[in-house]
């Protein structure tokens, strides 16, 4: 399976978190930000090319594509990933990466071409929200798991068992490596675009999108237990006042509100 490389150039701060928002809800999977360009990647069979011109119309950038075989993505990801701590709390490296210092948690991935290494705001803010959170003994629901660093950290953090989704057969593939590198037993991984109602969680974590978030939440609503928790993040300040009228027709209460960059990440209550 190849993937497609799209390079965006001369891109200020936030036409880039504004472009990225744009090629997550496009089906694009990963991204390496530089100071003042973006690559992102997509699988070559799910590219459509009307979409990205429409994205281009939005967000007017130079940009160029290049297909990149499936073999050379692990060599091309070595060369530019590096390891990240966040606050003192939790690390995340890949096997090759000395272990880290003075963290409390660890986490080892290998994440190929899924999202969520802990480098974009939306991952790192959920995992500093984490931090506050007790995970220990509870039910965890992680919607739209990628590479499981949140499932992962879960599970470290002391929870009973976590349920992690995903759409994408990459992301569960590497999921499960993930997991076993990290000695995961309770980590069940689900191949699946929705949540199914079957049974109910003490948190919920969700670091998707805007669309795929507001389409789910009646289905997070209904899997969340009486005074669950519900961590979401993968929309920009400009949906703020969006994702807040989502959230009050849901019945869910707003606890906090964080923000890194032009990203927010909501931490909710279900009353």
């Amino acid at each position: 399976m190849n993937y497609l490389q799209v390079e965006f150039s001369f891109l200020q701060k936030n036409e880039k978190d504004i472009l990225i928002a744009l090629l997550i809800e496009a089906s694009f999977e990963s991204f390496e930000e530089d100071e003042n360009s973006l690559k992102a990647f997509i699988k070559e069979k799910e590219f459509d090319e009307t979409l990205l011109a429409n994205i281009i119309k939005k967000v007017p950038v130079n940009y160029l594509t290049s297909v990149i075989p499936q073999q050379n993505w692990n060599a091309q990801w070595e060369s530019s990933f590096e390891p990240i701590i966040i606050n003192n709390f939790a690390g995340i490296r890949a096997g090759f990466h000395q272990p880290l210092k003075n963290v409390s948690y660890q986490i080892i991935i290998t994440p190929k071409m899924s999202f969520g290494t802990g480098h974009h705001a939306t991952t790192f803010m959920m995992v500093e929200q984490m931090e506050a959170l007790d995970f220990k003994n509870k039910t965890v629901l992680d919607f739209g798991t990628g590479t499981a660093v949140l499932a992962i950290l879960a599970e470290k953090m002391g929870a009973a068992c976590v349920d992690a989704i995903d759409y994408d057969e990459w992301s569960i593939e590497n999921s499960k490596e993930n997991a076993a590198i990290n000695k995961c037993s309770k980590i069940n991984l689900i191949k699946a675009d929705t949540i199914a109602v079957n049974k109910v969680y003490d948190i919920i974590l969700a670091n998707i999108n805007l669309n795929v978030i507001k389409e789910n939440l009646t289905a997070i609503n209904s899997s969340a237990a009486n005074e669950s928790l519900i961590l979401l993040s993968g929309f920009l300040k400009t949906d703020e006042a969006e994702m807040k009228d989502a959230l009050v027709q849901h019945g869910l209460y707003l606890l906090n509100i964080k923000q890194k960059a032009d990203w927010l990440c909501m931490l909710a209550k279900k009353m």
